[in-house]
């Protein structure tokens, strides 16, 4: 039970940082957290979409959070490195974390959704998915709202390895709502689009459109009424 209690522990310890540092790069675009144990101390590389507020003049401010990380965590020789998020409509955290500030400046949920799909799609991603769930529209039953463009996968490898998630909260007057993004950036190299060529020289087959009002024999002209003049008609009674 002792390693069963060090992974919890250490589980608990990641998300307890991970949210920490949401909270101090809120303004910086986070995205997310990767810790990783050296011999050396421990490496914390951040992703954020604007690097030089996370670095502060002359180092100020990443040595104000090393400091931080150490009296909180106990955290042996902490190292941040800081890394760019070059395309933010890419990310999937940074693009719920937009929705959810939106969302709280009082815009409305359709309109939000909607934006943010068409911006994702132009920076050049196969599909997005973007759910909304809690009390969006006054004060009233919570609700579950779904908005995707294009391809996204769901299930089986390519949902765990080449879809990115992301989670956020927006804090609304009736009560909390989440917000979930899932972004796929690339189609699978399996899945080809085969586009049909038609060979140059044969012309399609014309389709053969059958005619059930046709009528088999041609209309006959109409045959002309004989009119016959008056005197014509005197001139053989005398005869008579």
């Amino acid at each position: 039970m002792a390693i069963e209690k060090t992974f919890v522990k250490e589980g608990i310890k990641e998300s307890q940082v991970e949210n920490f540092l949401r909270k101090e790069f809120d303004r910086a675009g986070y995205s997310r957290t990767e810790i990783q144990r050296t011999p050396v101390g421990t490496r914390i590389v951040v992703h954020v979409h604007k690097p030089g507020l996370v670095i502060g003049r002359s180092g100020r401010r990443v040595n104000e959070i090393t400091k931080k990380l150490k009296e909180n965590f106990g955290f042996e020789n902490p190292l941040i490195d800081v890394r760019e998020v070059r395309e933010p409509m890419l990310d999937a955290n940074i693009v719920a974390s937009r929705v959810a500030s939106s969302l709280e400046r009082g815009i409305h949920y359709k309109r939000v959704c909607n934006f943010y799909l068409s911006k994702v799609m132009q920076a050049g991603a196969v599909g997005i998915q973007i759910n909304v769930s809690g009390k969006l529209v006054g004060v009233q039953r919570s609700r579950f709202q779904k908005f995707r463009e294009g391809f996204v996968a769901h299930s089986g490898d390519y949902a765990e390895k080449m879809v990115d998630k992301g989670y956020a909260q927006a804090m609304l007057k009736p009560g909390v709502a989440g917000v979930q993004v899932r972004i796929m950036k690339e189609m699978p190299v399996e899945v080809v689009r085969k586009a049909i060529v038609e060979p140059e020289g044969e012309k399609p087959e014309e389709k053969k459109v059958e005619e059930t009002t046709e009528k088999k024999e041609e209309e006959k002209p109409k045959k002309k009424k004989r009119t016959v003049s008056k005197t014509k008609k005197k001139t053989e009674k005398e005869k008579g």
